[in-house]
């Protein structure tokens, strides 16, 4: 069945919001109508990289459109989202989806009423090694995950919990689904007067357990990696190279133990992510489906980071101790 293009607009044109754009305006499937800043200068200069209108307020384009990227800061995210959501749009929002988990099921009860898509912006979902993950059995007894990079300014207003480890709750989640019985985490601001660098130990209900670390301090090229501990094998995964390794047991020799540990390069096409997730995001509006990360993956994610915020309030910053 021939569909024509989604008519679309990108709300929030700044770092994040520009590439959503571009990706609108390359895929077939959709029509970029407007590029939308409050800085009328930024909002001409995507649009003309992208053939678009510019706008600088949301309300006077969205009766005009049928989805929306929403990537304007998160104190934002909430106020937007429910505006689209009531003129009939379908919404993909940035992470972390809202400010609070109570604005997070607002937004969800609304998209159900409306019968509109509400896609969580979670972009490790399409990296190559997860979406091969996606679809094979896996059982994580302990998952391990290294966020780390330099300061950034533009994320200075934001915890690095919401900034850069949401990312890797979001993966775990998705991966181990039980409920959380416990969390352990520790903060320090270093650059900035939110928290720079953070550790979190999550227990779940069914066993599992998993360690976060996530820094926006860290000098030298930046890591993003998550190991996948299972029965008998564990996942290597590298966001950044888009590679992955499976290490498995096998016969080896009697003499060295190590020799039994199996190693297989995972072979994966490198892919554009985030083209993948406008991809999914335009697949749900044409169809109707469920997007592949839903209103309340996002808001679970969300919940679990302000969960770990929480904890690090609680525990003694390093100058306090004895």
């Amino acid at each position: 069945m021939k569909h024509d293009p989604v008519k679309a607009a990108v709300i929030g044109v700044g770092y994040l919001g520009r590439f959503h754009a571009r990706k609108y305006a390359s895929i077939p499937e959709a029509r970029l109508l407007y590029c939308v800043d409050a800085d009328g200068k930024r909002a001409a200069e995507v649009a003309a990289e992208t053939g678009s209108k510019p706008a600088t307020d949301y309300r006077s384009v969205i009766e005009e459109v049928d989805a929306v990227s929403i990537a304007v800061p998160t104190p934002r995210h909430f106020e937007v989202a429910r505006d689209c959501l009531n003129a009939g749009c379908d919404i993909l929002l940035e992470k972390p989806i809202t400010e609070t988990v109570a604005q997070a099921g607002e937004l969800i009860e609304l998209a159900r009423a409306k019968n509109r898509v509400f896609m969580a912006g979670h972009l490790e979902r399409f990296n190559p090694p997860i979406m091969k993950l996606k679809n094979t059995v896996v059982k994580p007894a302990f998952i391990e995950a290294d966020r780390l990079g330099p300061f950034k300014e533009r994320a200075a207003n934001i915890d690095v919990v919401l900034d850069l480890m949401i990312h890797d709750l979001d993966i775990v989640l998705s991966f181990v689904r039980a409920p959380i019985s416990r969390i352990s985490a520790v903060g320090i601001p270093v650059l900035s007067d939110k928290v720079d660098i953070a550790n979190a130990r999550i227990e779940f209900q069914n066993g599992a357990a998993a360690n976060l670390t996530a820094s926006r301090v860290s000098l030298g090229e930046a890591v993003r990696k998550i190991r996948i501990f299972q029965h008998e094998s564990y996942i290597s995964i590298d966001y950044q190279a888009q590679k992955m390794a499976v290490f498995t047991l096998g016969q080896g020799r009697d003499d060295d133990p190590m020799s039994r540990i199996m190693i297989e390069e995972v072979k994966l096409d490198r892919q554009d992510a985030l083209e993948q997730e406008v991809r999914s995001f335009l697949y749900s509006v044409r169809t109707r489906q469920k997007p592949p990360v839903s209103g309340e993956d996002g808001k679970l994610a969300l919940e679990t980071a302000i969960a770990v915020l929480d904890c690090i309030r609680r525990t003694p910053r390093p100058e306090d101790l004895d």
